[in-house]
């Protein structure tokens, strides 16, 4: 009998992020509190940016934007703050800049590799190609085993399984 095997990924769904920031920006439009205070928010090349003139109101664009994303189903691990996540005074305006992470860094790919190695069953094997990993077993039950070990993993990075055979 063959191998069975499935990815280990983290992309981002870029549409999915879009719509929650559209969903944002128009609610932040029309909320009575962002009134006055020069709340934005949007795409500036790969990048998005909130503004707003005090620190305070940013936080809460990103607080908005982050409701819309879960709501979405994006994990939040996949936004990666600029200046751990404190609003930067920009001229008169108060800017974050946050990014999207995709694919998993060579550092995670490790530790995902040595969790799987320590509390796998041990007839899974685990490899790194490039920016994802692809685990492999005779048994379906420990690539399944694997999976939960992984959901239940407090992992800075959001994973997701993909060509399972």
């Amino acid at each position: 009998m063959a191998d069975s095997s499935f990815d280990i990924v983290s992309k981002t769904d870029k549409q999915e992020v879009s719509n929650a920031l559209n969903q944002a920006a128009k609610e932040i439009s029309t909320r009575y509190d962002f009134r006055n205070v020069g709340a934005v928010l949007e795409w500036s090349g790969e990048k998005i940016v909130m503004k707003a003139n005090s620190e305070e109101r940013t936080l809460a664009v990103l607080d908005v934007f982050q409701t819309k994303l879960v709501k979405r189903g994006v994990s939040l691990k996949s936004l990666e703050l600029s200046h751990d996540g404190e609003p930067q005074l920009s001229g008169k305006d108060y800017l974050l800049e946050a990014t999207l992470k995709d694919g998993i860094s060579q550092e995670n790919a490790k530790k995902i590799s040595k969790l799987i190695r320590d509390e796998g069953p041990k007839s899974v094997k685990s490899r790194i190609e490039g920016d994802e990993l692809r685990v492999t077993s005779k048994s379906r039950d420990d690539l399944q085993e694997v999976q939960r070990l992984l959901k239940g993993a407090d992992l800075d990075v959001a994973l997701q399984f993909t060509n399972y055979r």
